[in-house]
């Protein structure tokens, strides 16, 4: 039977007591980890968020009724305990924070019971994430989650220490807002009092917080809850958080410059890991060229090499007929992999594939410098010397090429070094390499809608030597813009803004906009910067991404503390679920079933 925790005080979590306490009384609370019966003496392992504390229960110290209650300990009772702090009188524990010292027990109260458990609570546990999301309230007291929990309440707290002692204010934007689908799709809620109306949730405060440098504030910030109606992967959930920031009167040097000190303190004074400033910067252009990625993962080699002016007049087809088509020959060279077995050169095969590639062609440096190829025969041995000197190939190394139109390569390539890097066992997720990736392209074309769409958003400022080119050749105008990388993960990016109306109505005219549709759009935005607007720039980073980084997890799920699966719905709680008739009624909304289902 539970009993009340009335005229007793927690003095200590677990492992708060040290050597330091040996000989004081100290009060514990917390769940049994653990409980083994020694025949007149009971040793109990108690858990909280803080670790594990071993408790000793002998009869004479806790009396008869309390070893009663001692013996009827199971998993997950919580309880607690008063008690001496001794040395650990068998022994010592080097894994355990407390794994020098014990509690003798004078006194023990039952605080709740419990069933067992479906699932054991403990560090990387092998059961099943499925079981583990329905009953996240047991998963969440593992001790591997609740580190990643407590790392993100620190980063949070050192976030918003530094950007106020930055000067930054801490303004909420809100949540109910208007939907304006130029990206990814909107969770959309319904009014009640305007019927056939809906508010949108938030994807981002973009429009809000460049109001705010309208109003004069200068610099906010907002850790900030947003939401997007989109397919899921490992690193995204349909309501993640961002850290959210917007600066007025600056360039994009003075953003960097703010964010580079923040993620230097964010790391030491979180996981001890000291970032070197200045972080590197590099172009979108030369991150494609040299890793095809626009997040490129720093950590390993591996570069693409353009051989297309070794292979222009060869006798492979695949090759010339790709330059022919506009494209382009690149290759990547896997150090010390000649002697790859032949099936695992053709599931990289089979991967490229999978982005786009129609092959990809190999040749290997043997120990004895000859070369075994799966395109020799099309080439001279000189225009082979060619392709391993382009490639500072050597004896023992396995090259990759790739022939398409450039999206295809880049894609094929990029994708390929991460995958062979994987295989191989490059990632050391203890290496922490940040990039800067400056200048992306401000337009991209949409076959499907006949137009250019902003890569961003509208309102991201060109670099301003590109401006003229807005009216000939959109398609390559630099933007402002700016993304940090981590390891190949892009945590935060954000551009600097339009803030002139002639270049932002140039902006809507290239996007195949209307002043109607500009105006139905993003009217009262426009309308406050006819009233005088700084010029601002601003970024955002995906907290969930960053600290599943900093904790070295694979998955954001493992980072947030109630996260949806991959269909966006919610095992413990069944969300989304049906509601009630009458609510529907109240919103004027009806269900109309699928006649095909």
């Amino acid at each position: 039977m539970a009993e009340s925790m009335k005229g007793l005080h927690r003095s200590h979590r677990c492992t708060e007591v040290s050597n330091k306490n040996i000989g004081e009384i100290v009060t514990v609370m917390g769940w049994v980890q653990k409980s083994r019966n020694k025949g007149g003496i009971i040793f109990v392992d108690l858990r909280d968020r803080s670790g594990l504390l071993q408790i000793i229960f002998e009869e004479g110290d806790v009396g008869s009724e309390g070893f009663a209650k001692a013996e009827r300990l199971r998993s997950e009772f919580v309880i607690a305990v008063v008690g001496r702090v001794e040395a650990r009188s068998g022994a010592v524990n080097e894994n355990l924070k407390t794994g020098d010292i014990e509690i003798r027990a004078t006194d023990i109260r039952i605080l709740s019971e419990a069933d067992t458990p479906p699932f054991p609570i403990e560090e990387d546990s092998k059961t099943k994430e499925e079981l583990r999301l329905k009953y996240r309230y047991l998963d969440l007291r593992r001790p591997d989650l609740q580190k990643n929990i407590i790392l993100r309440s620190k980063v949070a707290n050192l976030t918003r220490q530094f950007l106020t002692e930055e000067g930054f204010l801490e303004i909420e934007t809100p949540m109910l807002t208007k939907s304006t689908p130029e990206g990814a799709r909107d969770y959309l809620v319904p009014s009640r009092v305007h019927p056939g109306n809906f508010y949108a949730l938030p994807q981002s405060p973009q429009l809000f917080k460049q109001l705010l440098m309208c109003s004069g504030y200068d610099r906010y910030f907002q850790i900030a809850k947003c939401f997007r109606d989109e397919d899921l992967r490992a690193d995204r959930q349909p309501e993640f958080t961002q850290i959210d920031m917007e600066l007025s009167f600056v360039d994009v040097d003075d953003v960097l410059d703010v964010n580079e000190r923040l993620l230097q303190k964010m790391f030491k004074e979180s996981i001890g890991v000291d970032i070197p400033l200045p972080i590197q910067r590099m172009s979108w252009a030369e991150a494609m060229e040299r890793f095809g990625s626009d997040k490129p993962d720093l950590r390993f080699g591996m570069e693409l090499k353009n051989v297309s002016e070794i292979v222009k007049n060869c006798g492979f087809g695949v090759f010339t007929t790709a330059l022919e088509n506009g494209g382009s020959v690149r290759g990547i060279n896997a150090e010390g992999q000649a002697g790859m077995p032949r099936k695992k050169i053709d599931a990289f095969v089979d991967f490229a594939k999978d982005f786009g590639a129609k092959g990809l062609a190999y040749l290997a440096i043997n120990e004895d410098g000859s070369y075994k190829s799966s395109f020799a025969k099309f080439m001279t041995e000189e225009e082979l010397d060619a392709l391993v000197k382009a490639l500072d190939g050597k004896p023992g190394d396995l090259l990759f090429f790739a022939a398409d139109e450039d999206e295809v390569v880049f894609a094929v390539l990029g994708n390929l070094r991460l995958e062979i890097a994987k295989n191989l066992g490059l990632l050391n997720k203890n290496e922490y390499k940040f990039l800067w990736v400056t200048e992306f392209p401000l337009l991209e074309y949409s076959k499907e809608d006949g137009r250019y769409k902003a890569v961003h958003h509208p309102f991201t400022m060109p670099m301003e030597e590109d401006l003229e080119l807005l009216d000939t050749q959109p398609g390559k105008v630099r933007a402002k813009a700016y993304d940090i990388v981590l390891n190949g993960t892009e945590i935060g990016g954000g551009s600097v803004r339009i803030h002139q109306s002639s270049i932002q109505e140039k902006m809507f005219e290239v996007l195949g906009f209307t002043k109607e549709d500009a105006h139905e759009r993003f009217g009262f935005l426009l309308d406050a910067f006819k009233y005088g607007v700084p010029p601002h720039a601003g970024l955002a980073y995906g907290l969930d991404r960053l600290i599943m980084l900093m904790a070295q997890e694979d998955s954001i799920r493992d980072v947030i503390a109630f996260p949806k699966v991959k269909d966006a719905s919610c095992l413990m709680t069944e969300a989304p679920n049906i509601v009630d008739a009458i609510q529907l009624e109240e919103l004027k909304i009806a269900i109309v079933e699928d006649e095909e289902k």
